[in-house]
């Protein structure tokens, strides 16, 4: 068992930087929750906006089925690249000044992609729009870490909910738009605009602070690994992303296949991906009001578990319910963005946990779409690739069950450098 284990602190504990410096003011304090927001509303509007207008793209730039693949990969290999470098250049630079820079990364991608006129462009103005995610990605949490220590729970609730609303806007609003002007540039052009709106709260924020990162206080990637904590996260987060990417990629297509209109199964689908705003409004609060979070691991298992079976035996006469079901299991990825900062003491473990659990679980969880397409090719049903995500389920619930419990990860980095 890692030290610290059996220890009684609260679940929050002020990191020491945060005592060293002058408390921030209420208006810093405002200025500081709004660009967080700002900022998770735009982690994943370069990923949702290219799907509903793929055909459009592949056909107006002329890329290869194999360049629409790469395209479709690509989120996930640079959140692993990206994500995995972010406690470097947090180092080196600061977190305020990370954060600005995956911002301008982020506007810049999009705006230039819009414009590309070469499939190889493309993807390379995709990538650079996509690391800002990345970073982003990671460097909220420690952010809400660093400045809100005490109010965790709320703050994750404000950028989970504008994370799901980002991702909810950008899947629902580029047909529209690509529809009634005619071009699918400026479908994907326009949410660039978003990540300007985001920058503006940051660049007030960065008058006041000082550029150079967390020094010595900063876990490297190999120590956080070393841990359970680490790699607990890791596979929590990897299984859950699996699970996600499985159901976003082919849900609507096995109802299909099982009879289901196409429109309503695109609205299945749908309903699906927006219970996560509610479940992103509700879990982080109830969640860092706890010291030990393993119920909740088990009713989303329980919930994933429940919903599978249903498809399996009865896929369309209880449709909704399995949906529901299945959407109350996908909380678990507002758990796991949550576990970053209820098991760490600091900004600095917060941000190392949340980059060594997000880059390597993203690459984790890009081989469940694949695995779960092989399945249903080899065995021409959707029998054996429910059996996977059942499996998958399982896995979570297991090493879930060792995260949930109320440890912190420097503890755990110390006892493993004392018994050196």
């Amino acid at each position: 068992m890692s030290a610290g284990a059996g220890h009684h602190e609260p679940v929050c504990t002020e990191p020491p930087a945060a005592r060293r410096t002058p408390a921030p003011t209420r208006w810093a304090l405002l200025l500081i929750g709004a660009g967080i927001a700002l900022a998770a509303l735009n982690l994943r509007t370069a990923i949702t906006s290219v799907g509903p207008v793929l055909d459009e793209v592949t056909g107006g730039l002329g890329m290869s089925g194999a360049g629409a693949g790469l395209l479709t990969t690509l989120p996930v290999l640079c959140f692993a690249l990206f994500g995995g470098l972010t406690p470097v250049l947090s180092r080196r630079l600061g977190d305020h000044h990370v954060l600005v820079y995956a911002l301008l990364a982020l506007t810049l991608g999009l705006t230039a992609r819009a414009a590309a006129t070469e499939p190889w462009m493309f993807l390379a103005l995709s990538a650079v729009a996509l690391s800002g995610g990345a970073i982003g990605n990671v460097i909220l949490p420690a952010l809400v870490k660093q400045h809100f220590p005490h109010r965790v729970g709320l703050m994750t609730t404000v950028y989970t909910t504008a994370l799901a609303a980002g991702t909810a806007i950008a899947a629902a609003a580029t047909v529209p738009v690509e529809q009634s002007t005619g071009e699918w540039r400026l479908a994907l052009g326009m949410y660039a605009f978003f990540g300007v709106v985001a920058a503006l709260p940051w660049l007030a924020v960065l008058r006041h602070s000082s550029r150079g990162g967390n020094g010595k206080d900063t876990l490297g990637f190999t120590q956080v690994l070393r841990t359970g904590i680490g790699w607990q996260a890791v596979v929590f987060f990897g299984t859950q992303s699996s699970i996600a990417y499985i159901m976003f990629g082919w849900y609507a297509q096995m109802l299909r296949d099982q009879g289901m209109d196409a429109s309503e199964a695109g609205v299945a689908l749908a309903y699906l991906t927006t219970l996560g705003i509610p479940l992103s409004l509700v879990l982080p609060g109830l969640l860092t009001r706890t010291r030990d979070q393993r119920v909740f691991v088990v009713l989303f298992a329980v919930a994933y578990l429940a919903g599978v079976a249903g498809l399996w035996i009865a896929p369309l006469q209880g449709v909704w319910i399995w949906t529901t079901l299945v959407g109350i299991g996908m909380g678990s990825f507002v758990f796991a963005l949550t576990i970053f900062a209820l098991r760490t003491r600091t900004s600095a473990g917060t941000a190392a946990l949340s980059a060594a659990g997000q880059s390597l679980g993203y690459l984790m969880g890009g081989a469940g779409p694949f695995l779960f397409g092989f399945l249903h090719d080899l065995t021409d049903s959707w029998n054996a690739p429910l059996l996977l995500v059942a499996g998958l389920v399982v896995v979570n619930l297991g090493v879930g069950l060792l995260l949930g419990r109320n440890r912190y990860l420097e503890d755990a980095v110390e006892a493993k450098q004392g018994r050196a």
